[in-house]
């Protein structure tokens, strides 16, 4: 009985270390006071957290501000310089690996350009990028290993969490890739993998749009289309961590060619790939054909917008910027016009699928291609969504635009060991 009492004393004091850690980390800085407020603890046990911590070196005394008739209140703040943490972006067209102290301040960064469909995209060379990426964020800031609470990565595809992290990829044809087991042999830092779009989501929650909201869905266009979906506060995984692929519901049966295999999915007409090719011009992809080339130099597509694209794959450049080229020669180039009409048709009708299955407050569009198309196309989007939605959970839902900007997975991935951080109050 004696064991279990302790145990559960040593447990509850674990807790409470979490619960101020958290108020400290969003609300701070604030005094001793307002955390006994804000968490319901007594004054006792704020001041023995708040010492333990303060010992620890996670929390740091910042200034003080005045108190009615009484001493100056000191406030608290988590120390930013007190821990490390690193995010990584897996994406189809590069790895970037980025390094941030304890308030998510970037200290340094490295990036590998990858191309789309090559040899570089199979899991070994992937891994060889993100240690090379590793070691050279720790040596470029001077950050000690140590103090480096853990490494997140984000990934495309299912995460299947268990004692070990498996990654499948069904766009890229692979299956139950031991990512965490292949990065065991070059690091010992912690390692927390997930999907990106559930990675960016939870970023987007905690500091971007999302702030305030208990029930949203993120969601992302890039290269492919994801969501992270977030209900009471908390990601909806689903029974096996697959949820969230939106990109892969079907917006037309017996529609075009998806990378996943099926036919008529999202992706297919929303990702960013897929908007080239209707627009006839490839990028490298493997969605389109010979008759979409057909029908655009029919509708002119030599001139305009047509040869931004051109110009841009001509010279080697990225997926992003031929896209980007579309987006702004929309208003005064048919053709695309035309394409980035019909893509918000289909997105606003992939928009309403969310809205009446998880009737969100609050949709959130990112993702580089997402905010290219939404800064141009939101009040169409809106509109598409409303021809499709339920009207009565369309009126409650708010659709806007990610604040965390185009390329927030690593920023998302650093908030995976922050959560282990605040969760355990420790940090390794």
């Amino acid at each position: 009985m004696g064991q279990m009492n302790r145990r559960t004393v040593r447990d509850l004091r674990r807790g409470n270390r979490s619960t101020l850690l958290r108020q400290l980390y969003f609300q701070g800085p604030v005094s001793r006071q307002e955390l006994g407020t804000l968490t319901g603890l007594s004054s006792g046990s704020v001041s023995n957290v708040v010492g333990e911590l303060l010992a620890d070196g996670l929390v740091e005394e910042a200034g003080s501000v005045e108190s009615d008739g009484g001493r100056p209140r000191t406030l608290l703040r988590v120390a930013p310089g007190s821990g490390h943490l690193i995010g990584v972006d897996v994406g189809e067209t590069h790895v970037r690996v980025e390094l941030f102290d304890l308030t998510l301040t970037e200290l340094a960064r490295w990036e590998h350009p990858l191309t789309p469909g090559g040899l570089e995209l199979e899991p070994e060379p992937v891994v060889g990028h993100i240690l090379t990426g590793l070691d050279a964020v720790v040596a470029k800031s001077g950050a000690e290993p140590g103090k480096v609470i853990g490494v997140g990565v984000g990934v495309p595809g299912v995460v299947e969490q268990g004692d070990e992290a498996l990654v499948h990829g069904p766009t890229a044809g692979r299956d139950a890739v031991p990512l965490e087991r292949l990065l065991r042999t070059g690091t010992e830092l912690p390692l927390f993998i997930d999907n990106g779009a559930t990675a960016q989501g939870q970023a987007e929650m905690w500091f971007g749009a999302g702030r305030g909201a208990d029930n949203a869905v993120i969601a992302l266009i890039g290269s492919g289309v994801g969501a992270a979906i977030v209900t009471a506060g908390m990601p909806y995984r689903g029974a096996t961590s697959s949820a969230g692929e939106w990109g892969h519901t079907v917006v037309q049966v017996g529609g075009r060619a998806c990378r996943c295999g099926a036919v008529g999915c999202l992706e297919a007409y929303v990702g960013a790939q897929a908007v080239l090719d209707r627009y006839g011009r490839r990028a490298g992809g493997v969605y389109g054909g010979a008759e979409e080339d057909a029908a655009a130099a029919g509708a002119g597509a030599g001139v305009g917008a047509a040869a931004g694209v051109g110009a841009c794959l001509g010279a080697g450049e990225d997926q992003q910027a031929a896209f980007a080229a579309i987006v702004g020669a929309a208003g005064t180039e048919a053709r695309a016009r035309e394409v980035l009409e019909e893509t918000a048709a289909y997105l606003g009708a992939g928009i309403a699928d969310l809205i009446n299955l998880f009737n969100p407050e609050r949709i959130i569009l990112g993702g580089w291609a997402g905010l290219l198309l939404g800064g141009r196309m939101l009040p169409r989007i809106r509109a598409a969504t409303a021809a499709y939605a339920l009207h009565r959970p369309y009126a409650q839902t708010e659709i806007g635009l990610a604040e965390l900007g185009p390329d927030a997975v690593a920023l998302g991935a650093a908030t995976l060991p922050l959560a282990h951080f605040l969760a355990t109050g420790r940090a390794r």
